[in-house]
């Protein structure tokens, strides 16, 4: 996020037998020993305890709401972790919580504190909208972007609600972050942005320079804020390797400074909940140096990038992988391993959390799909549950009679399979296959029975169902 700008770099030219810092030649005004200072205010007074950060100093402000950070040659931008009890700062729903540090010393900012407590609130998570052409574009702004207005107006008018896209908001087509910014204006909620990896500038040196465009856009890639008794954590957890599109997961040693500095301002007690794009999981190299971070914390990750949806809790972390916007890449209704299209919606009380899976164009009550399978000349009932966990129980019903519990297996979801399999398939995107997926339940039938119901209950308690015809 942080990075390096050639003309601020510690690099001397010799010039007259004089040695001359490149920010003197590039007229920079602000001198190399001097600090960035500045005050947060809220309704015309000082905030004290405010955190602020340039990604490598973190302070807070005094009792007169008064910041003073160190000047960081490398650092472009100095932000503020949104206070509880405060309104996120946007323009047109895109967060605005920071500043570009250019000519001069001092940046000021303004909060707007909330007329309501806000221990309880909710918020959306977008994982790849990842648009490509304006096709894609007609449908975010004409289903995904309706979808989550719908479901907010149906939370009631006093609400709070916020979103965070964790990565691939377009696919390599900087032009189209604008339609995205459109689709976030249209759902009515200010959403924070994560980076990925096809948001990021190829070709133009390393890592350091290919987060350029976003951080113009939405501003730093690492930052956090507060809600309630929540500290939220944006984390950029994709290292472009410097050459056409080569990328890893890995999270930079200064980011994860950064963090321990953030979370040391953090009351032990509170909910830690990380948006990020790579699944932290599997896929990130150095994983256990931000577990041990985090190992005292009770902590949820939100994360993307698989098109596939997937949880995972390790200990103390509880990784939520998300089913996409665009499902298999806007090709049709669901993603590689049968998830629908659609989004995460979460519940916070306190620092408790719960949660469902959004489908777009469906209820909150379609959290599985239910199929009878024929092939190999038995009947086979198979159910996916997109959104289990092993604390979900899956119980199936026969002609009105209980069977039992449905244990989860490796296996293909149907749709999907029909869908995607094969280079023909899909013939908007041929490369999006079928995915083997853990929350695949199934049992064979009997020739007699008829009908079948699927119940799975979920984590809270929340019962869904699902029915299907045998014959």
């Amino acid at each position: 996020m942080m990075k390096r700008r050639d003309f601020i770099n510690h690099v001397l030219l010799v010039s007259g037998g004089l040695l001359v810092s490149t920010r003197s030649v590039l007229g920079l005004s602000i001198p190399a020993k001097a600090s960035i200072k500045g005050t947060v205010k809220a309704s015309g007074k000082g905030v004290a305890n405010v955190v602020v950060s340039d990604g490598f100093s973190v302070v807070k402000t005094d009792r007169k709401g008064r910041y003073e950070i160190p000047y960081h040659e490398q650092a472009s931008l100095v932000f503020v972790s949104v206070p509880a009890g405060h309104a996120i700062p946007h323009e047109n729903g895109i967060a605005r919580f920071y500043q570009t540090i250019a000519r001069k010393q001092r940046y000021d900012f303004e909060l707007t504190p909330l007329q309501q407590d806000d221990s309880n609130h909710k918020f959306i998570v977008w994982a790849d909208p990842q648009v490509k052409n304006e096709e894609d574009v007609r449908q975010m702004l004409t289903q995904a972007a309706p979808d989550v207005q719908q479901l907010v107006q149906s939370f009631g008018p006093d609400a709070l609600v916020h979103g965070i896209t964790v990565g691939d908001i377009v696919w390599d087509e900087h032009h189209l972050f604008s339609s995205y910014d459109k689709a976030v204006a249209a759902t009515g909620v200010p959403f924070f942005q994560a980076l990925g990896n096809h948001d990021m500038d190829y070709n133009k040196g390393g890592d350091d320079a290919s987060d350029d465009t976003f951080q113009k856009l939405y501003g730093p890639t690492y930052y956090s804020f507060n809600r309630g008794k929540v500290h939220y954590v944006v984390l950029d957890d994709v290292r472009y390797l410097g050459k056409d599109r080569n990328y890893d997961g890995h999270l930079s040693e200064q980011q994860l400074a950064w963090l321990r500095k953030d979370l040391a301002f953090v009351p032990k007690d509170h909910l830690i909940v990380i948006g990020l794009h790579i699944p932290v999981h599997n896929a990130v190299a150095n994983n256990q140096e931000l577990y041990d971070i985090l190992e005292d914390r009770k902590v949820h990750i939100m994360s993307g990038h698989t098109h596939y949806n997937l949880n995972v809790i390790k200990g103390n972390v509880y990784e939520h992988v998300h089913g996409t916007l665009c499902g298999a890449w806007w090709t049709g209704p669901v993603c590689g391993d049968g998830t629908p299209r659609g989004y995460g919606v979460y519940e916070v009380k306190g620092t408790e959390l719960s949660w469902f899976y959004k489908s777009t164009g469906h209820p909150k009550e379609h959290q599985l799909s239910v199929y009878i399978n024929d092939s190999q000349d038995e009947k086979r009932l198979i159910a996916n549950v997109w959104n289990w966990d092993p604390e979900w129980k899956v119980e199936w019903w026969a002609d009105g009679t209980y069977v039992g519990t449905l244990e989860n297996a490796q296996g293909f979801d149907p749709l999907a399979y029909s869908l995607y399999l094969g280079k023909e398939l899909p013939k908007k995107r041929g490369f999006a296959e079928p995915k083997e997926t853990e929350h695949i339940f199934t049992a064979p039938l009997s020739p007699e029975m008829k009908s079948i119901k699927v119940v799975a209950t979920d984590r809270f308690g929340n019962k869904y169902e699902s029915t299907a015809n045998v014959a």
